[in-house]
């Protein structure tokens, strides 16, 4: 009898050790779910009906909010500029990024011109998307101080409206988010070359390596990881960028800058079609999440 009862006190004692993770992770996954999982579940609902949210008793459709949105010309050419715009930011943050961290980590460069190139590279990040649209707007005016010294220069022979015309609109607004970005990819490559062992460096240039060759060879394989990690998380936020477009241009002029977040936004509180504006969003979040798939994927591998 004491035998067993020892034995259900073990097999007790053992159940309460496997739940104990779990009641550890329970706020934060019950937070999870309040916060982000119902949400998603509330949307996807909203666009498989008419009338969600403004009226009483909305009607199921389906997915004829999908269909609608997919024969709009103005969605495909969203995604079309938002996939442009979100592209070549990943690009130029990256090649931009790399560029100043070699500039920061290279020994031939004075440690306190180094101290301060790193205050003056890392100020954007310092700024939010406002005050960054507030800066550009004035600077890219037609009568602003890049058009006078492009002018003097005799680069342009008119004053360029960068945000006003459909031609230069979406250049012009991303590189805004090229210069807005790239101090997260400067910081995290800066680290990383920080921690790239010099014995490296070292013996391939007993081997007889150039720069060139140290950099492809070593410096890229090395920081490998970083690149693919933070390309795939700046992707998926780049995708997502809201406050930035929708305060320099608000997808204008002509729909030239519309991004999927300034369709959907417009959607849902300018014409008020929540179904529609649930609709464009769970696009995005589909966008989004195959992005998430590479990067989830990546760190397994890791």
């Amino acid at each position: 009898m004491q035998a067993t009862l020892s034995r259900r006190a073990f097999v007790s004692y053992a159940t309460r050790r496997k739940l104990v993770p779990y009641a550890y992770v329970a706020p934060a996954m019950a937070l999870f779910a309040l916060l982000m999982l119902y949400p998603m579940i509330a949307v996807f609902r909203y666009s498989l009906m008419d009338g969600a949210i403004i009226k009483r008793n909305p009607t199921f459709v389906g997915f004829a909010n999908y269909v609608a949105n997919f024969e709009n010309p103005v969605f495909w050419q969203a995604v079309g500029q938002t996939l442009y715009f979100t592209s070549l930011s990943v690009i130029f943050h990256l090649a931009i990024g790399m560029g100043f961290a070699l500039l920061l980590n290279s020994p031939l460069v004075n440690p306190t011109l180094r101290s301060l190139l790193r205050t003056l590279y890392v100020l954007p990040w310092l700024f939010t998307a406002v005050i960054i649209a507030i800066i550009w707007r004035l600077l890219l005016d037609p009568e602003g101080v890049i058009n006078a010294i492009l002018m003097a220069l005799h680069v342009v022979g008119h004053k360029v409206e960068w945000f006003s015309s459909t031609t230069t609109a979406l250049d012009a607004l991303t590189f805004v988010n090229v210069w807005a970005g790239y101090p997260l990819y400067m910081v995290s490559l800066l680290a990383g070359l920080q921690g790239v062992p010099k014995e490296l460096y070292e013996a391939a240039g007993i081997d007889g390596a150039n720069a060139i060759e140290k950099f492809r060879f070593i410096t890229v394989p090395q920081l490998t990881p970083i690149i693919i990690s933070i390309a795939l998380l700046d992707f998926i936020w780049t995708m997502q960028v809201f406050p930035l477009v929708w305060t320099i241009t608000g997808g204008g002029p002509i729909y030239s800058t519309e991004v999927m977040s300034t369709y959907t936004y417009k959607q849902a509180f300018a014409d008020y079609d929540f179904s529609m504006a649930s609709s464009s969003a769970i696009c995005i979040l589909l966008m989004s999440l195959s992005a998430t798939y590479f990067y989830v994927k990546h760190q397994k591998a890791q």
